[in-house]
């Protein structure tokens, strides 16, 4: 019977720790979290607050008690890791809630801290950000209590872009501001253009080139000399590791403070683990270190470390090839492979098609747009991208499989696909990248 201690909890710590007790019914496990929840839905949180996700209750998963009752897991909120002495084999444990301190003992340490969401540091009580359901509380009752009408949201990267459309849904008068030109950044440049249309048709201000210099009660003043009145901002301008703690210990930081694993999620500590947000890894389908802290990445982690943990040396993790998708008012915007920053790495091709998501006599079709980078020499595709109002998912779901299997472009001509009138074509849009890559 081993004693196995997790740091963090919700997607990665409490998942992690679950499937261990999957597998193992003796160890001792105890999970240290930080903030007040253990498990919600991180990614329903903008939709809490735009009110289509109409319960609190189907955001919040588990409680310690409940988590104890069915898995006999303690789960202790309210308790900061603080320092990791690897020699000895122990953690240094904050109460928040007490101010007390104490040392924990392990056998196997786990670690997914997560990423605390990046501040301006603005100084206002109106602005917040959006990373746990204590920021979502924060923000819904600031909402109701202020009746606030409107909004100004900084940043348009995912949380900035789904905050964005949410708040506009529940009816709150929003501007959005982003730093630079380049939006939404895992999706190609180009292929961004109807997030600004979509703002556009339904007269939703927007400034690129844009930064808040300060905020004088609820007047903000901006960067291009601009003074503008908001009832609330919300902060969207990325994230760091939580890994300060980690530098106490001899497990090996990268220079933005991430830990890097092995394909076991192993760090160069034997008996200690990482998962979720605060790790890299390497991709499945290439040769290069990715950093990609999205939800399938931290599940997969916790079922691994189960594995090995059991005693199955052979479960291991092979790497990711990068899915990602975000919705933005009637688009959905999605892409797998390697970033665009990364393709400078590669001597590459690109095939696109433009055509309707479905036959073109069913009714409601739609455009749909799908960019396929591929790899001159070995024809096996890198990054895909695609963006349209119906069956994007499908698209990238069906090309991240490809990937996976490591097939050339040639071969998505012999995609077969599940053809009917309402779903598709005959000759689907992923046939004809394969098609038209025979040309290159």
């Amino acid at each position: 019977m081993g004693k196995i201690l997790v740091v963090g909890a919700v997607a990665g710590g409490a998942t992690v720790a679950s499937q261990i007790r999957r597998l193992d019914k003796d160890s001792e496990i105890t999970v240290f979290e930080k903030d007040r929840d253990m498990s919600f839905a991180n990614c329903a949180l903008p939709y809490y607050l735009g009110e289509v996700v109409d319960s609190r209750d189907k955001v919040l998963e588990a409680t310690p008690a409940s988590f104890y009752k069915s898995k006999q897991i303690v789960v202790k909120p309210y308790h900061e890791v603080t320092a990791i002495n690897d020699h000895k084999q122990t953690i240094t444990v904050y109460n928040r809630i007490d101010h007390t301190s104490f040392e924990e003992t392990y056998d196997t340490l786990i670690l997914s801290p997560g990423c605390s969401a990046n501040t301006l540091n603005l100084n206002s009580n109106i602005s917040f950000t959006l990373r746990n359901m204590e920021d979502t509380d924060e923000i819904e009752n600031f909402i109701e209590n202020q009746k606030v009408k409107t909004a100004l949201v900084i940043g348009a990267g995912y949380i900035g872009l789904e905050v964005l459309d949410n708040l506009h849904v529940r009816g709150i008068d929003t501007t959005l501001i982003h730093r630079s030109m380049r939006v939404n950044k895992l999706m190609d440049e180009d292929m961004n253009q109807p997030i600004f249309e979509e703002m556009e048709k339904r007269n939703i201000n927007y400034r690129l080139n844009e930064e808040v210099e300060k905020v004088d009660g609820n007047k903000v003043h901006f960067k291009s000399g601009k003074i503008e009145t908001y009832d609330m901002i919300i902060e969207g301008v990325g994230v760091k590791p939580n890994s300060e703690f980690i530098k106490s210990s001899n497990v090996m930081l990268d220079s933005k403070g991430y830990i890097a694993v092995n394909e076991r999620f192993q760090t160069n500590v034997s008996n200690i683990y990482a998962l979720g947000d605060v790790i890299t890894s390497h991709y499945r389908h290439v040769d290069l270190n990715a950093h990609v802290p999205l939800a399938w990445g931290a599940h997969r982690g916790a079922s691994v470390i189960a594995e090995q943990l059991a005693g199955d040396a052979s479960i291991h993790f092979k790497g990711y090839l990068g899915s990602n998708i975000v919705k933005c008012f009637d688009y959905t915007f999605a892409s797998v492979g390697v970033t665009p920053n990364e393709l400078s790495n590669f001597d590459y091709q690109i095939v696109e098609a433009n055509q309707g998501a479905h036959a073109g006599y069913y009714p409601g079709n739609t455009k749909l747009h799908l960019r396929v980078y591929f790899e001159k020499s070995s024809r096996r595709i890198i990054r895909a991208a695609a963006v349209g109002k119906k069956g994007v998912d499908k698209r990238i779901d069906v090309l991240s499989m490809a990937m996976m299997n490591k097939l050339t472009i040639d071969e998505l001509t012999e995609f077969e696909v599940a053809y009917a009138p309402p779903y598709s074509r005959p000759k689907d849009i992923i046939n004809m990248i394969g098609y038209k890559a025979r040309n290159k």
